[in-house]
C-alpha cells in the first residue's frame, strides 16, 4: 500500500486544515485557522471552495481514465507512455494518472467539513448551512464512487484524519463499489429535497443528490429505486428536463448531410469549473491532449477508436420526408451507394460532429492529421484553456434511467427512452398494459412538459422530447428496423437485448465524457460476465485487429483496476 502517497494530502490537512482548505482563495502567506467548528458563513464558504479546488485536480484525470480504459478511444503513436499504459492496463504505481491521493484529498476535505460544520445553527427556522452540507456529502460520495471504479477495493473512512496514526490505511476496511454505494445511499437520502447552495447562476457546479442516488442504486443493483430517483429528478415540477428539441435532419440533393446541429444532448447539468489561467489555479489540459494545438505541436494524444467508428457506421440514419406534390409522408434513408466525403458521416452522425479530423500540408515537426474534438475544444478566450469539465450530461441521465428501467423488468419502457422519448402519448401507444401496470408512477410524465412526435401526425406542435437514438440517427421514432425483435422467448431475453442496445447508445452518445469504463464494468459485474468487458476493450482496434494479449489480461478481473501499491 502506498501509505505515504495516498494519505500524504490527508495528513497535511490534519496539521493545517484551515490553510489547505482555503488554498484556492488565499494563496499568500496569511492563512486562516478555523478551529474545531465551522460556524460562520466565511468558514463554510471557504471550506466549500477548497473542496471544489480539490475537485479541479481530479477533473482531467477522471475523463482520461474513463476513456483510455474503455474501447471508444485510442492512444496515438505520439501519446505519452503513461496514456499508453492506461490503454494496455499495464499502468504501474508511478504512472502520472495513477494518483489516488488526489481523490482522497477531496474526501479528507469533505470529511473535515462534515465533522465540523455547525448543522444545528438556524436562522428564521432554516438551518443555515444545510445546503452546503448536502453538497459536500454529494461530492464525497461521488469521489468514493470514482475510486472504486478505477481501483476496485479502496480504504474507506468517513472521519477526518487528524494524526499520523489515523493516516495509516491498515486501520480501515477496504470497500468495493457495491459496499460504497450501500453506505452512501442512506447517507444521502435525507438530503434529496435540499436545494443547492446559494451561488447565483452557478448551480451546475453542484452534483444533484437525486441523480447521484440514482447512480449509487444502479451500481448497487437496486434498480427500481434507481429508476425512481432518475424519474423524479427529470420530472421535477420546478425544473423538468426534457431530452430533445432543435435536432435538424437535413436532406439535400438526395444525399444525407453530416451537419446535424443543436444536439440537445449537449446539455451539461454539472461541470467542474476550471480556472482561466495558471495564475488563478488549476487549469484543464484536456484540450491539448484531445486536440491539435500549438502547445502540443499539433500531435494530439487521444482519438476515437476504430471500434467506435465501426459501431457508428453500423447505425441506420432515417428521416421522415413529406412529398411536396402528394403531401404523403415516408421514411427515407441513405442508399447503399451513397458517397461520403468522410467515413465518419456513414450511419450515426454524432461521431463526425464531435470528432473532426482534417489534413494539414506536411511540414517539418508537424503532424499531418489535425484533430478537433468539439466537446473539448479549447476556449476562444485569450487564455485558450478549457474552462469546464462535464460530470453529468442530460442525455447520460436518461440513458442510466433506461438502464435502470430495463433491469427493473421494464424493457419496453427502457427502449422507449432510446427510440421515442417518454411522454403520455408514447407510454400509451408503445408500452403494453402489463408493463404499464408494473411500472406505476415511473411512467408518469407531464403532458405539458414532455411532448413527443407522432409518425402519423402532421401537427406543427413544438416537440421537446425525442429518443436519445435520434441525436445521431435522425428521426428514430419512425425507423421500422430499430425495434425489439418479436419472438424473444422470455422477458429476460428482452432485457438482455435492450441492455445491449443501451450499451451501444451509451457509446455513441457519451464518447469522450469519461464514463465508458464504468459503464462496461457495471454491466459486466451485473451479468457476472468478465468476458463482456474483456472482449469489448480488446476489440478497441476494430473487428479485424482483436488484441488477444489484452483480452487475456482483462479476463482476470484483478487486472481491471489501477494498482494502489
Amino acid at each position: 500500500m502506498k501509505k505515504n502517497k495516498i494519505f500524504s494530502m490527508a495528513l497535511a490537512l490534519a496539521f493545517g486544515a484551515g490553510a489547505a482548505i482555503t488554498s484556492c482563495v488565499d494563496t499568500d502567506s496569511s492563512l486562516v485557522d478555523f478551529g474545531p467548528q465551522l460556524n460562520s458563513p466565511n468558514d463554510t464558504v471557504y471550506s466549500l471552495l477548497g473542496i471544489m479546488n480539490k475537485m479541479q485536480v481530479v477533473a482531467d484525470r477522471t475523463i482520461i481514465l474513463g476513456e483510455m480504459m474503455g474501447e471508444l478511444s485510442s492512444a496515438t503513436e505520439t501519446a505519452t507512455t503513461d496514456l499508453k499504459e492506461l490503454a494496455s492496463f499495464t499502468a504501474t504505481a508511478g504512472n502520472r494518472y495513477n494518483a489516488p491521493e488526489d481523490y482522497y484529498a477531496v474526501i479528507q476535505n469533505c470529511n473535515y467539513y462534515i465533522a465540523h460544520a455547525d448543522t444545528a445553527l438556524s436562522l428564521r427556522g432554516e438551518k443555515v448551512f444545510i445546503r452546503e452540507y448536502a453538497a459536500v456529502k454529494a461530492f464525497r460520495a461521488w469521489t468514493y464512487l470514482q475510486l472504486a471504479i478505477y481501483y476496485g477495493r479502496v480504504p474507506f473512512f468517513t472521519e477526518p484524519l487528524m494524526t499520523e496514526a489515523e493516516a495509516d490505511p491498515s486501520r480501515y476496511p477496504f470497500y468495493d463499489v457495491k459496499q460504497i454505494c450501500e453506505y452512501f445511499i442512506p447517507d444521502l437520502a435525507p438530503y434529496v429535497e435540499t436545494d443547492y447552495p446559494l451561488t447565483g447562476n452557478h448551480s451546475n457546479i453542484f452534483i444533484p443528490v437525486r441523480a447521484l442516488l440514482g447512480d449509487l442504486c444502479l451500481w448497487a443493483g437496486r434498480y427500481r429505486e434507481a429508476a425512481q430517483y432518475y424519474h423524479d429528478y427529470l420530472t421535477n415540477f420546478d425544473n423538468p428536463l426534457a431530452p430533445g428539441g432543435n435536432l435538424e435532419c437535413r436532406w439535400g440533393n438526395y444525399e444525407f448531410k453530416s451537419h446535424t446541429t443543436s444536439f440537445s444532448s449537449i446539455v451539461d447539468l454539472v461541470d467542474i469549473q476550471m480556472e482561466a489561467s495558471e495564475y488563478d489555479g488549476v487549469v484543464s489540459r484536456l484540450g491539448d491532449i484531445l486536440n491539435s494545438t500549438e502547445n502540443n505541436r499539433y500531435y494530439f494524444e487521444m482519438t476515437s477508436s476504430q471500434a467506435l467508428l465501426e459501431l457508428s457506421q453500423a447505425q441506420r440514419y432515417v428521416m421522415v420526408y413529406t412529398d411536396p406534390t402528394t403531401n404523403l409522408r415516408d421514411t427515407i434513408s441513405p442508399g447503399e451507394n451513397t458517397v461520403y466525403s468522410d467515413s465518419r458521416e456513414l450511419g450515426d452522425l454524432r461521431l463526425c460532429s464531435n470528432v473532426r479530423v482534417s489534413h494539414m500540408s506536411s511540414r517539418d515537426d508537424y503532424s499531418e492529421d489535425y484533430q478537433t474534438l468539439v466537446r473539448f475544444s479549447l476556449s476562444s478566450t485569450e487564455s485558450s484553456f478549457l474552462l469546464y469539465v462535464p460530470l453529468y450530461r442530460l442525455s447520460s441521465v436518461y440513458l442510466r434511467m433506461a438502464e435502470a428501467y430495463n433491469r427493473a423488468g421494464l424493457p419496453e419502457s427502457a427502449f422507449a427512452v432510446l427510440k421515442y422519448g417518454l411522454s403520455n402519448g408514447t407510454v400509451s401507444k408503445y408500452i403494453n398494459a402489463g408493463e404499464r401496470g408494473r411500472a406505476g408512477n415511473l411512467l408518469t410524465w407531464s403532458q405539458y412538459n414532455f411532448i413527443t412526435q407522432d409518425m402519423s401526425s402532421t401537427s406543427t406542435t413544438t416537440v421537446n422530447t425525442e429518443g436519445i437514438h435520434s441525436y445521431g440517427c435522425g428521426e428514430s421514432y419512425a425507423d421500422t428496423l430499430y425495434v425489439i425483435p418479436e419472438g424473444l422467448a422470455t422477458r429476460e431475453d428482452s432485457i438482455l437485448f435492450v441492455e445491449d442496445l443501451i450499451c451501444d447508445e451509451m457509446a455513441l452518445e457519451q464518447s469522450f465524457l469519461g464514463v465508458r469504463f464504468g459503464d462496461l464494468q457495471r454491466i459486466a459485474l451485473r451479468r457476472g460476465d468478465t468476458d463482456f468487458l474483456a472482449r469489448k476493450v480488446a476489440g478497441r482496434d476494430g473487428k479485424d485487429s482483436f488484441n488477444a494479449e489484452l483480452y487475456s489480461r482483462l479476463s482476470d478481473r484483478n487486472n481491471w483496476y489501477l494498482p494502489l501499491e
